[in-house]
């Protein structure tokens, strides 16, 4: 996606470790024109030629962004709306009101988003509703209900179309 300002939402992943997830975020990214933010240090490796290896042929149609750090990311984006997703907080996704251009962030598979960025974000920290006992929902999963919830709810208040064959427009 060349127009960076066509990217309805950003997803942001905050020093993510396994490529699979990553890829099948990248690939929801391309399918509901959202922008994939990378926060360094990755645990794999997204040079063109492990793209290719790894069949992710939409790769070129992904708008991603590589930030070399947390605070490189807020630098490049300081006006962004960011809704922080965790299991460190009572507030439910749906309870959260989302709108186009708003930033969707996730932390790593193994540790969530550290607790200084949660801390200074309170009023934004959001989950999904889960049964009794149950820890959490694999990142590419979360990734993609998370964005659905938010095109859902723009969608009813017509800031985003869908078309009589059901695609995004």
């Amino acid at each position: 996606m060349s127009d960076a300002s066509r990217a309805w939402f950003h997803v942001v992943l905050h020093e993510p470790e396994i490529p699979n997830n990553t890829g099948n975020i990248g690939r929801t990214c391309v399918a509901t024109r959202s922008a994939l933010h990378l926060i360094h240090p990755l645990g794999f490796d997204i040079s063109e030629k492990a793209c290719r290896r790894a069949g992710l042929d939409y790769w070129p149609r992904l708008d991603v962004r590589e930030h070399a750090s947390w605070a490189g990311y807020v630098a490049a984006a300081p006006a962004a709306r960011r809704w922080m997703f965790t299991t460190k907080t009572s507030r439910s996704v749906f309870d959260a009101e989302f709108r186009v251009g708003d930033h969707l962030v996730f932390g790593a598979e193994t540790r969530g988003l550290p607790d200084a960025i949660l801390l200074a974000h309170p009023e934004n920290l959001v989950r999904f509703p889960m049964a009794v006992g149950e820890r959490s929902l694999n990142l590419a999963t979360a990734v993609c209900a998370a964005v659905y919830e938010a095109v859902r709810q723009c969608s009813v208040r017509g800031e985003i179309k869908i078309d009589p064959n059901g695609c995004l427009i």
